[in-house]
């Protein structure tokens, strides 16, 4: 049996994955939880009772720390851990920022259950699963400048939120997100958070 341990803060979404993730028989969902830290916190509390490692299934975008900030804390509780993203988000950008992080599987959320099953299976045996379309897609685009938070905030912007609007989407204050935004809009050269999100866009890093 092979435990998997979930984070993802949208409840529907989540409790749907548990369901039809526990319907296999060699699977089994030991937890899950709405955040990164609390998912890490519960990955140490398992090594500490000497617990089977389990599969790390994580959404990408979490209040508080991102998905791949947590797999880089769980790595380092239990480096080689089979870590697996599923993301409605999944950007080049953030692909390449995952495998470089550790992450043995990244998928979109669109995914079947049977391919997201076998993937799971593929990570916990110690291979790793690529999206077909978002590897290909990767290769094209060069290396993201933006950090993950960064690309967070322009892909709201692109849609004309106001600061506010977007603080609340990615559960930033508006302090910090107006930071995030500048920060963006310096290193993609351009004068407005607008005209960093349509370059941002335009180069397949959100």
């Amino acid at each position: 049996m092979i435990p998997v341990l979930m984070a993802d803060d949208e409840t529907l979404i989540r409790s749907a994955l548990a369901t039809m993730l526990d319907l296999e028989t060699d699977l089994e969902v030991a937890a899950h939880v709405e955040t990164g830290e609390e998912l890490v916190d519960l990955w140490r509390s398992r090594a500490d009772q000497g617990l089977p490692t389990a599969v790390a299934l994580l959404d990408l975008q979490l209040p508080g720390i991102d998905g791949i900030e947590t797999a880089a804390r769980v790595l380092e509780l239990s480096p080689g851990a089979g870590i697996l993203i599923v993301t409605s988000h999944g950007r080049p950008g953030y692909l390449k920022r995952a495998l470089s992080a550790g992450v043995r599987g990244f998928l979109p959320k669109t995914a079947s259950a049977t391919t997201l099953a076998t993937v799971i299976r593929t990570v916990d045996a110690g291979g790793r699963y690529v999206d077909p379309e978002l590897a290909a897609e990767a290769i094209s685009t060069g290396d993201s400048v933006l950090t993950a938070r960064e690309a967070d905030v322009l892909e709201f912007a692109l849609y004309g939120s106001s600061v506010e609007e977007i603080a609340a989407r990615v559960h930033l204050s508006p302090g910090t997100t107006r930071n995030y935004l500048s920060s963006a809009m310096a290193k993609l050269g351009v004068a407005n958070r607008y005209e960093a999100a349509v370059k941002a866009r335009e180069m397949g890093w959100i």
